[in-house]
């Protein structure tokens, strides 16, 4: 491992929640397109697909904001738990229904359901946050080390969920993904060390962090960058079943997450200087450009090779965010604040996954590849009218060196 990434867990307890955060992210990856895959060979609906992808991501978007807001009153260990729990029997609900061709109106009560799910990469981050606040070198590492550990669940996962859903039986890339974040989260929340203290009611003043002009901006564009990851998973999946082989769609969407965990690995290793904010506008509008040559691509493996190139922009895009998100969010709302932009991830990867699925029933696979150019352009756009708000940070209203207090051991053994 490179020198900048083991002096980061040199932090006692950073391994452990690390490898937790792996594991409760999974279904990040493994959910969406599972349940893509499940459906299409149940039914051969790609609509139907699409639009339970989006109710899934679309309830992820309504209630993962509100857990993270509980998470920054109360602690992660009190929330994350239950929260999970109700999850994962929704999702139970859901295969069940689908295996027993229940009504679709079925599909999507338990899709609602299993969106009750804990941004668990956010949980992961503000250990970090924790820990090096006041430290932006190793911060910047931290987050780099997270995207890349993104990306790594982005490699495996689609091919976990298509390949046992497509060799096994079809629910089981969904069942696998409830059971990844059920061991990530309850390993995460029983490492009470570097669980970050919850802040005292008095500080939590203000209203929702999305209330910050900063995040705004951010989340705006979160949502057409949601809507290209959306689209192309989609898109891609079916472009590959068109092809005559199905089951290479998740080595495809495997070699778009290398490239963003290439990038990622790289990125964590520089120093940069210059404003975050003309870094992030350039790997916002470098991923809207990265769209186009997707048009172009004939087969699976020149679809490889341009999904590679565009996942390049995606990591560093990513850290950027994360960094920015500290710039304009108070301390007492920062998980809150993170989780924001996962959701308008979310709210994007809802309607990428729609659109594009309305779009491959009416028209093909190829021309489904349009819905991630035209989101990539949406992106573009906002990012323009928007890096204004984001060139100037504003006080977030840390409490300092207090904020890097983390759970003493005398804290554990009361609680």
């Amino acid at each position: 491992m490179p020198s900048p990434y083991r002096a980061i867990f040199a932090a006692p307890g950073s391994k452990g929640f690390s490898a937790a955060g792996f594991f409760g992210r999974m279904p990040l990856s493994m959910m969406g397109i599972g349940v893509v895959t499940m459906i299409s060979q149940l039914t051969g609906r790609y609509g139907l697909a699409g639009a339970l992808t989006a109710t899934l991501a679309m309830a992820a978007a309504v209630f993962g904001p509100q857990v993270s807001r509980l998470v920054d009153r109360y602690g992660q260990r009190r929330v994350l738990r239950p929260t999970t729990l109700v999850s994962v029997a929704a999702v139970a609900g859901l295969l069940i229904c689908a295996q027993q061709g229940a009504p679709d109106w079925t599909l999507f009560v338990f899709a609602a359901g299993a969106g009750c799910v804990p941004s668990v990469g956010s949980m992961v981050r503000a250990r970090w946050a924790a820990i090096y606040r006041g430290s932006s070198r190793e911060l910047h590492t931290a987050y780099s080390w997270e995207s890349i550990v993104d990306e790594v669940c982005f490699i495996f996962g689609p091919i976990i969920s298509i390949g046992l859903s497509t060799a096994w039986f079809p629910e089981a890339g969904p069942l696998i993904a409830a059971a990844f974040l059920l061991v990530g989260v309850f390993w995460l929340t029983a490492q009470r060390a570097t669980e970050p203290i919850p802040h005292p009611k008095s500080q939590h003043t203000g209203g929702s962090a999305l209330r910050s002009p900063g995040l705004q901006v951010l989340v705006i564009t979160f949502v057409a960058t949601g809507a290209i990851f959306g689209a192309v998973d989609v898109v891609t999946v079916a472009f590959a079943e068109e092809s005559g082989h199905k089951a290479a769609a998740s080595l495809v969407l495997a070699v778009y997450a290398l490239g963003s965990c290439l990038a990622g690995a790289v990125f964590g290793l520089l120093h940069l200087k210059g404003k975050p904010s003309t870094r992030w506008l350039v790997g916002v509008c470098a991923m809207a450009v990265s769209m186009i040559p997707l048009q172009l691509a004939g087969n699976l493996t020149l679809l490889a090779v341009a999904l590679f190139v565009a996942g390049l922009a995606i990591a560093p895009t990513m850290v950027t965010t994360m960094a920015l998100v500290e710039a304009h969010v108070p301390r007492t709302k920062l998980t809150e604040g993170m989780t924001w932009t996962s959701t308008g991830l979310a709210v994007g990867v809802a309607l990428g996954s729609s659109a594009a699925g309305w779009v491959v029933d009416a028209a093909g696979a190829k021309a489904g590849y349009a819905v991630p150019a035209v989101a990539g352009a949406l992106a573009a756009a906002v990012a323009v009218l928007g890096y204004r708000r984001l060139a100037k940070p504003v006080p977030t209203g840390g409490r300092g060196e207090d904020d890097r207090h983390l759970r003493t051991d005398d804290d554990e053994h009361v609680a």
